[in-house]
């Protein structure tokens, strides 16, 4: 059954591993064999009084040679690093047999995986014949048990004398150990970066730090360039629309002016039209006049003419008074004549006196004259002589008084 109470634990650094592994088996195998060389060892083993040297390569072994470990095999060492290209980049690894190591299988729980090698070295009187302070040893995790919540960790140790002797003896011969294994419990070549090591830190060899500050510094450049491409383009973008946003700030001041300069054009406009409406509203008095002129007849004269507010008053005489109301109807220009008092007999002249009321109407064959004076009335920008239009306006109240056939102003 599955445990769904198990902790899950991610670990950065061997996904990353396991990533490039995986990426590196999408590669050619021609093309990864020229940019990545598989790791070689030269396994040196303790056998009496001598070293057994094998180069290991792809889980291949060839026998090198047999020294002495008195120290008198300096110069093999020395002539076969020298002369073979193959083992320039080969490391060095001591593999003790079961005479000078011991191995055991422990079970620990769950909860020690994140520090196996601090909580083993708590215990370790309990699971060796020595003390602490006399051996060596490491660990190396062989399966999780996630079902019993159990570890199942391979405990690794050797004698400090043994260990301490031997190491003294390889670095007589010239030989600069990198690990040291047991040989029924070999590290994997390909998986030195997860393998065990018995050699203790102090005695192991320093990595050269100007490598790693040469990575270190093509990392931070590598870094700071993508950093760069990404924020870049972003920057440049925010700078032109900084440019445009400031464009777009003086064209709209300018807008600004253009819109208020349209708004006073338009509000004369309107005003400008208004009077005009107010102009051509009713038909002017000079035509008023000439109507009425044409429909007074000859036997018949006015006394009294008051025009106001589009009403016009008539005093006068006439033969036959409903008659000049019946021409008056009969115009376009006025309407709803009729007698604002009722009608007497002169008994001098025997003359009709009459007093007439007529509202003053818009003729319909005004319109185009309507339609011009709109047009001349269109406001322009620089007006010359020939298009200066002179508009007289007539009084709004205009009185015309004759008394005995005589008119007076």
């Amino acid at each position: 059954m599955l445990n769904l109470n198990t902790s899950v634990k991610v670990e950065l650094k061997p996904f990353l591993r396991w990533w490039g592994r995986e990426l590196r088996f999408l590669v050619p195998t021609k093309l990864r064999q020229f940019f990545y060389a598989p790791r070689s060892a030269i396994i040196v083993r303790p056998v009496g009084k001598q070293f057994e040297l094998h180069y290991e390569i792809n889980g291949q072994q060839e026998f090198l040679t047999s020294l002495t470990r008195d120290g008198f095999g300096t110069e093999i060492v020395k002539n076969l690093i020298n002369n073979d290209e193959r083992f320039k980049n080969a490391v060095f690894i001591l593999r003790l047999s079961n005479n000078e190591a011991l191995s055991k299988s422990l079970n620990l729980p769950l909860a020690a995986q994140a520090n196996i090698t601090q909580v083993v070295s708590y215990e370790l009187d309990r699971y060796s014949p020595f003390k602490a302070e006399q051996i060596y040893f490491a660990t190396r995790l062989e399966h999780i048990d996630n079902e019993a919540a159990q570890l199942v960790v391979q405990l690794l140790l050797t004698p400090r004398n043994v260990l301490e002797t031997l190491y003294a003896e390889c670095k007589t011969l010239g030989i600069s150990l990198h690990y040291i294994d047991v040989e029924n419990c070999p590290n994997h070549l390909q998986q030195l970066h997860s393998a065990y090591n018995l050699l203790p830190p102090h005695l192991q060899p320093k990595i050269a730090n100007t490598p790693r500050r040469i990575i270190a510094g093509l990392l931070t450049s590598l870094i700071l360039l993508g950093f760069s491409s990404l924020a870049l383009p972003v920057w440049l973008e925010y700078q032109a629309v900084n440019d445009l946003q400031t464009k777009i700030s003086k064209i709209e001041k300018e807008v600004k002016a253009v819109k208020t300069l349209q708004a006073d054009m338009d509000a004369l406009r309107e005003e400008n039209q208004l009077l005009i409406n107010e102009k051509i509203a009713s038909p002017p008095v000079v035509a008023i006049l000439d109507e009425l002129s044409k429909l007074m007849r000859d036997d018949s004269w006015l006394s009294y003419l008051q025009y106001s507010d589009g009403q016009l008053q008539l005093q006068g005489e006439s033969p036959t008074a409903s008659n000049l109301l019946a021409d008056l109807e009969a115009s376009d220009y006025f309407a709803k004549a009729n007698f604002a008092s009722p009608v007497t007999q002169d008994k001098a002249s025997g003359m009709e006196r009459f007093q007439i009321s007529v509202e003053i109407t818009k003729p319909a064959n005004s319109e185009n004259s309507d339609v011009t004076s709109k047009t001349t009335a269109e406001p322009v920008s620089d007006p010359t002589p020939s298009q200066t239009v002179a508009t007289v306006e007539a009084p709004t109240t205009e009185e015309a008084v004759t008394e005995n056939g005589t008119p007076e102003e």
